[in-house]
């Protein structure tokens, strides 16, 4: 078997350093925002634009190339959402009493354009690796999508770690289309899935046939396996905002207080 140490490695640093930067921006004053975008819109062309020359390359270095570009798209996503610049129509939050049906409908409204962005986003990945060799850039970011758009069912479904000192002053209201509860219908199934998705990446590694196939399945193991683990630090008492608490040590206090101020201001 080829050695899974290096990819794993990269895929983990790939993720905790491109999060931690993403949180630590975010976490500037908003009238840095625009500057930070600015930057963040110029590394995303460029990543594009080396996304589509990986795409002929089915080498280990077009492996790396490609997931690292998918990596910085999908960044640029995250941040152009956590900034609100990409979110949804609905800027408040959803007034109680809702029946369940209208508060999904409105948890939908506050993040739809951030959706169609990924889609749209997704769709020329998927034209720009159609018929090449190299498609790492694609399956990367469709793990990337499905796994948030679980992680995001079930947050509103329920879970007991909701996350709020990950979310930034201007998005405090999503925090009432969160619920917390113990457990939901949703999470086994995805912890289930994932990790049956898991195993059949990791069999594939195994039974590669070349280092790029190798590489490309280590890599995309590698992911999935930290999405499963962000999943589960929705459920398990873990501290998950210490692995990247130097980005969020310089903007603590003021997001303590705003939170504060957000709590004594929601309806009871």
């Amino acid at each position: 078997m080829r050695d899974f140490g290096f990819p794993c490695l990269y895929a983990a640093l790939a993720w905790w350093f491109t999060t931690g930067t993403i949180l630590f921006l975010d976490g500037r004053a908003v009238r840095t925002f625009r500057w930070s975008m600015s930057a963040a819109s110029l590394v995303l062309a460029a990543a594009l634009y080396e996304l589509r020359l990986s795409a002929a390359d089915p080498s280990v270095a077009g492996a790396y190339t490609a997931f690292s570009c998918a990596i910085l798209v999908w960044g640029w996503l995250e941040m152009a959402f956590l900034m609100g610049y990409i979110t949804g129509p609905r800027k408040s939050a959803c007034a109680t009493p809702c029946s369940v049906w209208r508060h999904f409908l409105h948890a939908s409204q506050a993040v739809i354009y951030n959706e169609l962005a990924t889609a749209l986003a997704t769709g020329a990945v998927y034209i720009m690796s159609w018929g090449m060799p190299n498609r790492l850039a694609l399956w990367t970011i469709l793990i990337l999508w499905t796994m948030r758009i679980s992680a995001k069912l079930n947050l509103f479904f329920g879970v007991p770690n909701l996350g709020e000192g990950f979310l930034p002053a201007h998005l405090q209201y999503l925090k009432s289309f969160f619920r917390k509860r113990a457990m939901n219908f949703l999470f086994p199934l995805s912890i289930t899935a994932s990790t049956v998705a898991l195993a059949l990446l990791i069999e594939r590694y195994a039974s590669a046939d070349g280092d790029f196939q190798s590489v490309s399945c280590a890599l995309s193991a590698s992911l999935l396996s930290l999405a499963v683990l962000e999943h589960w630090f929705m459920v398990l008492p873990l501290p998950s905002e210490r692995l990247w608490a130097w980005a969020l040590r310089a903007e603590r206090p003021a997001r303590r207080s705003q939170l504060s101020a957000s709590d004594s201001a929601a309806p009871r």
